[in-house]
């Protein structure tokens, strides 16, 4: 009885969370479709500036620089903006730069208290930029650009009339462990937002990915450069939440046809780095992020379990209308995530992995994955990227 009343609470709290979901997944279908590479035209000339924060990226580096370099005429500079690198990130840039003479190093001011790194460095970036540059393009390090990306964001944000564009992209994964974790932990996004392309997301709800972060520079003048998000530490969904309030209209695209990624090296890194920012606390309200973080309790951290559980109880001969409907509404939560894994395949690049058949597996990491964005959501990074700040975790 007491097990039945469990069950039947917990139903009611499934039930509606299974229907959000839903009505955020179905919108899918209609979705903008994945970016393609574009070619420039001749009034694109030299109409970008793109923004690079470095600080000890030497092992990755490299693949960034190639990628930018490949991009057309439409790019008018590339400012790689150093916080004071240890390593031969300096030097790397200087040899990109004798090939490439827009490529331009220079350092920003010390980090003041109230502002974390990386917008700090990029608000340096966008003030140290060409005003002629109608468009600012901030780009990682950790990124690899394609051919056509800076065309393919010009293009469709003048046939759309966008203002602000980050790209969702095509991760890199190698290794067994991110194999697992990567996908549970990026579909955690989805569930919460819907897919990349969906466009139907109120400012609030908007997802955003500072590794390609397209704006209008009269956009961020209205803002005040990344002022808005100088202490928070997902400052892309900050930032691209600012100004969509004032109105601008803001996308957030499918692009792992122009975009690749080589995040993190393993999971321990991939738990460390990528799971202290997903609660994207920084940019919501306390009610968002926990209302969220329960969805994803309901939806995506129970269901395996549950069917695990429930189905010891059924093969013992327990089939009480209760345990039947949550065995049921639990099944259909699995086979969703199964169908979300296949969806999410073609952004996961596996070519180069070790047992690259544990991508599948993914759903077993999905409860792991809701316990980090509940530790995230209680916690405050201390250290990003080498820097130590206040805080704890």
């Amino acid at each position: 009885m007491i097990r039945d009343a469990f069950l039947l609470g917990l139903l009611l709290a499934q039930v509606p969370a299974t229907a959000i979901l839903l009505s955020r997944l179905l919108r899918g279908p209609g979705r903008y479709p994945p970016l393609q590479p574009k070619q420039p035209t001749p009034a694109q000339l030299g109409t970008v500036s793109i923004v690079v924060p470095t600080l000890n990226e030497a092992e990755r580096l490299t693949p960034c620089l190639a990628g930018l370099s490949r991009q057309s005429y439409e790019v008018r500079e590339i400012l790689v903006v150093d916080s004071y690198s240890v390593d031969q990130t300096p030097d790397l840039v200087k040899v990109a730069q004798e090939a490439d003479p827009r490529f331009r190093l220079i350092h920003d001011d010390p980090l003041p208290k109230d502002w974390v790194g990386r917008p700090w460095a990029l608000h340096h970036g966008f003030l140290s930029s060409a005003a002629d540059s109608e468009w600012v393009l901030g780009i990682d390090a950790d990124t690899q650009p394609q051919s056509g990306l800076v065309a393919s964001l010009l293009d469709i944000a003048q046939r759309e009339g966008y203002d602000l564009i980050s790209l969702a992209p095509q991760f890199l994964l190698k290794y067994p462990g991110e194999l697992l974790l990567h996908p549970a932990l990026l579909l955690t996004l989805v569930y919460r937002f819907g897919p990349a392309g969906e466009t139907g997301n109120r400012p609030d709800r908007l997802m955003a990915n500072g590794q390609c972060f397209f704006c209008r520079r009269s956009q961020l003048v209205a803002v005040g450069g990344y002022t808005v998000a100088r202490r928070s530490f997902c400052d892309d969904v900050t930032l691209a939440r600012a100004i969509a309030v004032q109105g601008a209209k803001v996308a957030f695209l499918d692009g792992a046809n122009v975009l690749k990624v080589r995040m993190y090296e393993g999971a321990a890194e991939t738990w460390r780095e990528w799971g202290r920012s997903l609660d994207l606390k920084d940019a919501a309200s306390r009610s968002q992020v926990w209302g969220d973080w329960l969805l994803l309790l309901a939806v995506q951290g129970l269901p395996i379990p549950l069917i695990l559980l429930l189905l010891g109880d059924i093969l013992g001969g327990d089939r009480t209308p209760v345990v039947i409907t949550a065995f049921s509404l639990n099944l259909l939560l699995v086979l969703i995530r199964i169908g979300l894994t296949a969806a999410i395949a073609p952004s996961c690049d596996r070519a180069h992995a070790k047992s690259s058949w544990l991508f599948w597996l993914s759903p077993l990491a999905d409860p792991i994955a809701v316990l980090r964005i509940f530790l995230s959501s209680l916690q405050t990074p201390k250290q990003w990227r080498g820097r130590s700040y206040g805080g704890g975790e």
